[in-house]
């Protein structure tokens, strides 16, 4: 089997994009309810439900571009229904990670107290309504791409929304480039991304390495208080991530490398969710000197560690796999 026919890329596509639309509206129907009853266990589902579509909507976005690339050439293809498609999808995926990064602000509050201030419930809450109604936008023109039996017409009219998302691509672009690959913004956007790379592994290495049984002298809640910087890597990373990719798309859409790494992302994002945002893991916070950790957390501390690991090395060799997947 061929790299073409194991990486898909409009099937990619077809298979991820169906998770932030179909996700978005079930978590925003569940923290409606969450809100109106009252229940604080439904409230933390619906965020969960949030942050995880957020990690997926990551590789839906960048998987479109791919796909794109396949089959823009093909007769049956409309471009103008694909760059309203495209502009659209640029503002919801924006709008889909602030609600994640908010929705796991929330959740951390949840964690370290009873309950999370009310003014991130209310950013999560508006951030989710406005991301569900761009969803709509971008799924509904994503089918008009190849359906002409669900277009109103050929000249398709592009919604303010499109136009803002295509000018702000475009002039993001020529931000991060200026001159050249090497010129622009690019050099520190490099700096940014490895800084957040550093702030992720340092922080939670260190607690994952206490949690493994290294430094048993190291009681865990201390440890606890750098998690917000590895979160605050983590955003970073994701950042400087899209903004590398809406720099340069023609490099990342036909690497087999990069669509590896977005795999990555999910799992190591996955991970850091579940090992520090919801309830499992909460025994860990009691830990003191010498105590030793559930096995199920050493699990999660060992996966991390790995993930983080993967995601550098994956890093480090995507220019050597440029132009794998070309159609």
């Amino acid at each position: 089997m061929n790299l073409q026919r194991l990486f898909n890329l409009p099937h990619q596509h077809l298979l991820l994009n169906h998770s932030p639309i179909i996700g978005s509206f079930i978590a925003l129907a569940l923290f409606i309810v969450a809100i109106i009853i009252k229940k604080d266990d439904l409230k933390k589902a619906s965020l969960v439900i949030f942050a995880v579509i957020a990690l997926f909507a990551i590789p839906a976005y960048t998987s479109g571009h791919a796909a794109l690339a396949v089959i823009q050439n093909q007769p049956d293809v409309s471009m103008p229904a694909a760059d309203v498609h495209q502009g659209v999808a640029l503002m919801a995926v924006i709008f889909m990670e602030l609600t994640g990064a908010f929705a796991w602000m929330a959740l951390w509050q949840f964690r370290r107290r009873s309950r999370p201030a009310e003014w991130i419930l209310s950013v999560v809450l508006l951030f989710s309504i406005a991301t569900a109604g761009l969803l709509v936008i971008t799924g509904n023109s994503g089918g008009e791409i190849r359906h002409s039996e669900i277009r109103s017409s050929e000249e398709y009219p592009q919604p303010f929304v499109a136009r803002i998302g295509s000018v702000l691509f475009s002039s993001t672009q020529g931000v991060v480039l200026l001159t050249g690959r090497w010129g622009g913004m690019w050099p520190v956007l490099e700096t940014l991304h490895f800084f957040g790379l550093t702030l992720l592994f340092g922080t939670l290495g260190l607690l994952d390495l206490r949690i493994l049984g290294f430094f048993k002298g190291l009681p865990v809640a201390p440890l606890l208080r750098f998690v917000p910087w590895a979160i605050a890597g983590f955003v970073l990373n994701i950042v400087t991530g899209l903004l590398f990719f809406i720099g340069m798309p023609q490099f990342y859409v036909l690497n087999v490398d990069f669509h590896l790494k977005m795999l990555a992302v999910l799992f190591a994002g996955g991970n850091v969710l579940l090992l520090f945002s919801t309830d499992a893991f909460r025994k860990c916070d009691d830990m003191g000197a010498n105590d030793e950790a559930p096995s199920f957390a050493k699990f999660f501390a060992v996966t991390s560690i790995v993930l983080v690991v993967v995601l550098i090395v994956l890093g480090r060799y995507m220019p050597f796999f440029e132009d794998t997947l070309t159609p």
